[in-house]
């Protein structure tokens, strides 16, 4: 018993013209994959565990921040917190003869790094924007401390500080006995002294952000500004300067974040004790330290999350205003 099987073929294609080799038709063999299970395994690994680290190492450990802001909590069993409302907030505020201090320091560092490090790193981005020779080597040489270590850069400032083989000291003869200048022990010198440190980082920093803004300035601008008799320092002001707008917020911000997360650097001069303090250090000192006072040093943080996100928030917003106009 034979069985026949009949296949339907298109009308368009029954029937091949004379003279010609009927055209091979394509079977298909079904819908192909295009990334195999190991390839979606693979791209889920590498997606899925950075985002899982994301979300336990900094959502989630904000969040349990902002909830144990209003405890009390030595860090020994989860038994032993217990719901204490605005009261960590009230003793910060009121009782705590710290905490302004340690505000009014971040402001002042918030000031001096943009008053002398950012001219600095834009005089530097405009010098080198010139296309000088040797300007690689220029820019590596003033972006290396960004690169660096602030713990490092901390350890090479307390050997410039140092009382007795200090370079400074050195130089104006303050390595003597009874001549000496504790840059880091006087509480009305170290802050300006660690500053001093900081700025030198910052102006690297600064350098290239603004040596990025310049390299996309339109060079018919320029052009332009010359033709009109304008000299260096009016093209810079009137035409160059008003284009870096995008690039001064970025710079606003990013000055602002480096003051509030200052902490390295104190850290490893002094501790963050006599007249260094910062809201940082206070947060790491009650959470970590002797105390281990976890729900006060978490309504440190919440404080300086709050201000935080008072910068963040407007520049986010105006970043998705341009780009959604763009």
């Amino acid at each position: 018993m034979t069985t026949e099987t009949t296949e339907e073929i298109p009308e368009a294609a029954a029937v091949p013209p004379a003279g010609t080799a009927p055209a091979k038709k394509k079977v298909p063999h079904g819908h192909r994959r295009l990334l195999t299970r190991r390839d979606r395994f693979t791209l889920a690994l590498m997606a899925g565990l950075p985002t899982l680290l994301h979300i336990a190492l900094v959502w989630v450990t904000a969040f349990a921040s902002i909830a144990l802001a209003f405890t009390t909590w030595d860090g020994i069993g989860f038994d032993s917190i217990k719901w204490v409302g605005l009261q960590n907030f009230k003793e910060l505020f009121e009782q705590n003869p710290q905490f302004w201090p340690a505000v009014q320091h971040n402001v002042i560092w918030f000031v001096v790094l943009i008053a002398i490090p950012t001219p600095l790193g834009l005089f530097l981005a405009v010098q080198l924007d010139k296309k000088i020779r040797f300007s690689r080597v220029y820019q590596t040489a003033f972006f290396l401390p960004v690169v660096m270590s602030m713990a490092v850069i901390g350890f090479v400032w307390q050997l410039i500080y140092n009382p007795d083989t200090g370079l400074i000291n050195s130089i104006i003869g303050a390595n003597e006995p009874g001549k000496y200048i504790d840059w880091i022990g006087d509480p009305d010198l170290n802050l300006w002294a660690i500053l001093i440190a900081a700025s030198w980082r910052h102006t690297g920093y600064m350098m290239i952000l603004y040596l990025a803004g310049l390299k996309g300035v339109d060079p018919s601008l320029r052009e332009a500004s010359s033709l009109d008799g304008a000299n260096e320092w009016q093209t810079f002001k009137n035409v160059i300067f008003p284009t870096l707008r995008p690039t001064n917020t970025v710079v606003l911000v990013v000055t602002i974040i480096e003051a509030l997360r200052a902490f390295d650097l104190v850290f490893v001069f002094n501790k963050g004790a006599e007249g260094t303090e910062l809201l940082s250090i206070l947060v790491t000192n009650n959470i970590i330290g002797e105390s281990s006072r976890i729900g006060y040093g978490s309504a440190i943080a919440v404080v300086l999350l709050l201000i935080s996100l008072v910068v963040i928030i407007p520049y986010l917003v105006s970043t998705f205003r341009k780009e959604r106009r763009a």
